[in-house]
């Protein structure tokens, strides 16, 4: 089960024991305080969520404190959360937020 905190509401997502996970990384997108966006990877959502919440995350979003998530996709290996976290890193504020939504692995 992972929860994740978005603008004061828990999302929920909810994977039963018998469901076959074979996509384990994550390349998410998050908000600061300042409105400035932070792109990441990981292999455990709920975990690193906690951890930017926490002051814990990265050194960006710690000065720039953790808003909210606003998106994520899973993807197949490290390798390929790696290469799409580099290429989304590379692009202007609006098309982030494009690639994320039409992508078709989008969590929410």
């Amino acid at each position: 089960m992972i929860i994740i905190l978005k603008q004061n509401q828990y999302i929920l997502l909810i994977f039963s024991s018998s469901m076959t996970v074979e996509r384990s990384w994550f390349v998410y997108i998050l908000e600061c305080h300042d409105d400035s966006l932070y792109t990441g990877i990981t292999n455990d959502l709920e975990k690193r969520m906690i951890a930017h919440k926490n002051g814990k995350g990265s050194k960006y979003v710690r000065s720039k404190k953790f808003k909210q998530i606003l998106h994520a996709i899973s993807v197949a290996d490290k390798s390929e959360a790696a290469k799409i976290e580099y290429n989304v890193k590379q692009l202007e504020r609006n098309d982030k937020i494009t690639f994320f939504m039409k992508h078709p692995d989008l969590l929410f």
